[in-house]
């Protein structure tokens, strides 16, 4: 009986003088089955029976899932009693932050659970959420994947994660205390207090990496190795301290240099195809180059034979005229001589001696043309420029040809340069016997050929006009080549070599030739010749 009377006691103790939610949970029904008064003004409903027939398994606790419900349940009776802290909802909709424990009983076997919840303050929440924000600081920064280190403001190292170990070759814990330079090769050690104290009194976040270049990190053994380090700092109850983010950049750096180095083969594999492809295209250009001379020196050649060819038929052709027809005077007056033996017929071999020696001289003209040709294109000839009266070098050259008259031709001349002249007499004497020669040879009888000469401003100008047969526009392109003759003159003796001649003296002077000509109208030929004036006192 006491004994009872202690439970009662007890229980009253336990529900009815408890200050938070303190009730029943009957595992078998799956709800709760008393809750004592604070609960019901805890929760903010009118009274027990109201909070009692809420829905969920917990009364106004949305983030606790069922599943979630029965692992918490199992949980609590296995060790006996579990806690878990939550959202709940309030009658009024309310939230709170509240933490549930479970306490397993049995009751005849039946399973039961004391169920109490009780508010959380909001220094106990900011507790809560301060060390849960620190652990998940601390697991984040034990667990970076980069080096982290933490110096006060004298250069001493308070803090720094399992990577930094790792990275300089110190076991756990080992780093605490030391100097930060300990970290820092000797040669740039030496600086590295004066770097500090800079950056202590002017802190940014930075990356050393960007005003320092390449930097190394010295391992506990000695060794260095490449690394990239970023900066920043906090204060913490007025002191500075200093965060160094450390990353080993050994395999970028040999990434970098394998990437240096095949860059550098595939511009050398590069420049090696560039260099095979310009020498291949220098070949393949020198081979056209050759090519399209052979062509050339083929196409030089077929014309050269083709002219030769030509030069050939119209010598040929000149020869079997300006040969054959002399030649054969030559034969019948020495045979007709044979039948004049009387003295009285002296008369009749002087005619025929006159007509050999006429041929005779024609020939030597031939060969005399032919030999100038020879000369001329050897490079024989050169003009030797000498003090010269013209008109009396045209009147002379006039006297030569009266031989070559026909009935009734003339020579007129108008002769304007009173001044001597130098110029070569003999190619100028030369050129004016060819002109007048063509001139009389192309005119028919009682027919006026004229020449004029006028000096001015250091150029003498020779005219001869002749009343002749004419040549074609279509022969006019061809009249200073070798051996060509115009069609309408076939029947007249002549080499074809005559301009040619005087073209190739001109040359020889600086002199140019201009010809004009209509088909039965004449030939006017126009030579232009530089010349000097040598004064004498």
């Amino acid at each position: 009986m006491p004994h009872a009377a202690f439970s009662r006691a007890l229980t009253d103790v336990l529900l009815h003088q408890a200050a938070e939610l303190v009730g029943v949970y009957d595992a078998t029904a799956g709800q709760l089955t008393q809750v004592n008064p604070a609960g019901v003004r805890l929760l903010g409903y009118p009274s027990e029976a109201a909070l009692l027939a809420a829905p969920g398994p917990v009364p106004h606790a949305p983030a606790l899932t069922a599943a979630q419900w029965a692992s918490l349940r199992e949980q609590a009776r296995r060790a006996g009693r579990q806690t878990v802290e939550t959202e709940v909802l309030k009658a009024t909709g309310e939230a709170f932050q509240a933490r549930i424990e479970l306490t397993y009983f049995e009751v005849e076997g039946d399973p039961f659970f004391l169920l109490r919840l009780s508010e959380q303050s909001r220094l106990h929440q900011a507790e809560q959420a301060l060390a849960q924000s620190v652990r998940r600081f601390e697991a984040v920064v034990a667990n970076a994947t980069i080096g982290i280190i933490v110096c006060n403001q004298a250069g001493s190292i308070v803090s720094a994660n399992q990577m930094a170990h790792q990275q300089f070759g110190y076991a756990e814990g080992e780093l605490l205390g030391l100097r930060i330079e300990a970290l820092v090769p000797q040669a740039a050690g030496r600086r590295h207090e004066q770097l500090r104290a800079s950056f202590n009194a002017q802190p940014q976040v930075r990356a050393m990496s960007a005003h320092r270049g390449d930097l190394e990190g010295q391992r506990h053994d000695g060794s260095v190795f490449p690394v990239e380090v970023s900066l920043s700092y906090f204060y913490l109850d007025a002191e500075l301290y200093v965060v160094s983010y450390v990353v080993d950049v050994t395999f970028k750096k040999t990434a970098d240099q394998a990437l240096v180095a095949e860059r550098q083969r595939v511009e050398r594999l590069n420049a090696d195809l560039e260099q095979k492809v310009a020498d291949r295209t220098h070949a393949l250009l020198s081979t056209l180059e050759q090519l399209e001379q052979r062509q050339a020196e083929l196409a030089q050649a077929l014309a050269a034979e083709q002219e030769l060819g030509e030069l050939k038929s119209r010598f040929v052709s000149m020869a079997s005229h300006e040969f054959r027809t002399p030649l054969t005077a030559v034969l019948t007056s020495a045979s007709l001589i044979e039948k004049y033996p009387a003295a009285d017929q002296q008369d009749k071999r002087l005619r025929h001696l006159d007509r050999i020696r006429q041929s005779v001289n024609h020939l030597n003209d031939v060969l005399e043309e032919f030999l100038s040709v020879g000369r001329i294109e050897e490079g024989k000839v050169v003009a030797h420029p000498t003090r010269l009266d013209l008109p009396t070098l045209l009147h002379d050259t006039v006297a030569d040809v009266q031989g070559l008259l026909k009935a009734g031709q003339t020579i007129e001349q108008a002769i304007s340069c009173p001044e001597p002249l130098w110029l070569d007499p003999s190619l100028l004497r030369k050129i004016v016997v060819n002109l007048l020669s063509n001139a009389l040879k192309y005119s028919g009888e009682n027919t006026v050929v004229r020449l004029a000469a006028t000096c001015a401003g250091g150029q003498l100008t020779l005219v001869v006009q002749d009343q002749g047969v004419g040549i074609s526009q279509e022969d006019q392109a061809h009249l200073f080549e070798r051996f060509f003759r115009a069609r309408n003159v076939t029947n007249v003796p002549g080499t074809g070599l005559g301009l040619y001649i005087i073209a190739r003296y001109l040359e020889l002077m600086g002199g140019t030739i201009n010809l004009s000509s209509e088909l039965g109208q004449g030939t006017t030929v126009t030579v232009t010749l530089p010349y000097e004036n040598h004064f004498t006192d």
